[in-house]
């Protein structure tokens, strides 16, 4: 039988950030090559990327006549997601149509529909099998416990003993994968959850708070078998525990690996740990995305960082000291005014950052802070692809909804497109990949503006 596992394309009102990267889609690669022995004879797996896919969801229906199709998505995408299934259904009645990903996993509610079959809400591969196995053998899915039903307890697993994904699984569209200077770009995952407790976070939601870490010789071995040169490493946070990234560098050298390393990572763990930070540079560290949400201190502690300014300033300067990149991201909250923005585009011109990610405060579904806020949501729940930590979902206090994106705009356009970014970017990075980068930022802003010209 024919299974398609589908990434969905972002909506076109959703603010994507794929205009200036395009990552793997590692979760599906997962499932492709964690078919039991079994099952690898009776079925065929064939992953559609329809980021980068120009024909339709109809061509693939017919071309592949499915028994069963599963997507992987995001908040934003739950729209998309069921409009795909209902064209599915149409088209071929009998199709079993799964969901999965974190939100499915977080707020799986958000997914039932007529025509979806199954919203995986727990561990994802075996779940995933699960449903395969019953659907080869005609069996009743009764039985499997991460089958998302109401009021249906769920036990999440704790460990991850799986086979790596099969990256030649997505060889067609591999040429097309990147983030921002990173390309080509591969991704691995080494950790779940994160060990820190932040209010606004999503992350810690998916593994109900808990954390754990895959052996580290087997991230090695995985390395070792990945041909980009560029690597991705997609935990919530990379740099958690010392010792562990000790022991990481120690194998890095060991095996003479080298490749180049973008990871999420703290800025008290930076500005605790320069010794390590230079260490980890010289074997191929070159950038970090390191939220340092604000630059007033009253923010930081209402989103419970446990961090201040003085850390945040700190951490930028050694990176910067070790030749590493920061991916800065920072939260707008709403009671900005245009002179805030002023401040906090003349402190981020002051620490010399070239990338920043301006996301307005986004109370997401499942996270703590969620029902504080729903009383003031100034879009519709269910507009799931304005739900992209871009579009405003509550009212700004001092400035119009106009006034607000626009100031956004200012302030990316004052921090990143200054003489002296360009010329730097120039100088380090090929004209085609800053022309690429051009491009696709500009298309982000022409988002925004039509949210200006629009006023919502």
């Amino acid at each position: 039988m024919n299974i398609l596992l589908i990434r969905p394309k972002p909506h076109k009102e959703t603010i994507g950030l794929q205009h200036v990267m395009i990552c793997e889609p590692l979760e599906l690669e997962y499932l492709y090559s964690n078919i039991p022995c079994h099952l690898i004879n009776k079925v065929k797996v064939h992953i559609i990327d329809m980021i980068i896919e120009k024909k339709s969801m109809d061509y693939f229906i017919k071309k592949y006549n499915p028994t069963l199709v599963a997507f992987t998505g995001y908040i934003s995408h739950v729209n998309i997601i069921k409009n795909y299934a209902r064209e599915i259904k149409f088209i071929k009645k009998d199709t079993y149509i799964a969901v999965g990903g974190v939100h499915a996993e977080v707020v799986p509610e958000d997914f039932l529909d007529d025509n979806i079959d199954f919203i995986i809400r727990a561990n994802g591969i075996d779940t995933f099998n699960e449903i395969v196995e019953s659907i080869v053998n005609n069996t009743s899915f009764n039985h499997i416990d991460g089958i998302y039903g109401p009021n249906k307890p769920v036990v999440k697993k704790m460990e991850f003993n799986y086979n790596f994904p099969n990256r030649k699984s997505v060889s067609k569209y591999r040429k097309h994968y990147y983030y921002m200077f990173h390309n080509p770009c591969s991704l691995i995952k080494t950790s779940f959850g994160c060990p820190y407790n932040c209010s606004f976070c999503f992350c810690k939601e998916i593994t109900d708070g808990a954390y754990f870490k895959r052996p580290l010789s087997s991230v090695i071995d995985e390395l070792k078998s990945i041909p980009e040169d560029e690597i991705y490493i997609v935990d919530d946070d990379f740099l958690a525990d010392k010792n562990r990234i000790e022991d990481f560098c120690d194998r890095l050298e060991a095996e003479n690996i080298k490749k180049n390393y973008l990871v999420y990572g703290r800025a008290d763990f930076i500005s605790s740990n320069e010794d390590l930070i230079r260490r980890f540079s010289s074997l191929g560290l070159r950038a970090v995305i390191v939220g340092i949400e604000s630059f007033r201190e009253t923010d930081l502690e209402k989103y419970n960082k446990k961090t201040n300014i003085h850390i945040n300033e700190r951490a930028i300067k050694i990176l910067q000291k070790y030749d590493v990149e920061t991916y800065a991201t920072l939260i707008l909250p709403l009671d900005y005014t245009k002179s805030d923005f002023k401040d906090l585009a003349n402190w981020l011109i002051g620490l010399n950052l070239t990338f920043i990610n301006l996301q307005p405060l986004t109370p997401l579904k499942g996270t703590a802070i969620y029902d504080d806020y729903k009383k003031d949501f100034i879009i519709d729940e269910n507009e799931f692809e304005k739900w992209d930590l871009a579009h405003l979902v509550l009212r700004p206090k001092h400035l119009s909804i106009r006034e607000f994106y626009m100031e956004t705009i200012k302030t990316y356009y004052r921090v990143t497109m200054r003489p002296k970014n360009t010329m730097r970017l120039l100088k380090k990075y090929a004209f085609k990949e800053n022309f690429k980068m051009f491009i696709g930022s500009s298309l982000v802003i022409m988002q925004y503006i039509k949210k200006v010209i629009r006023g919502v």
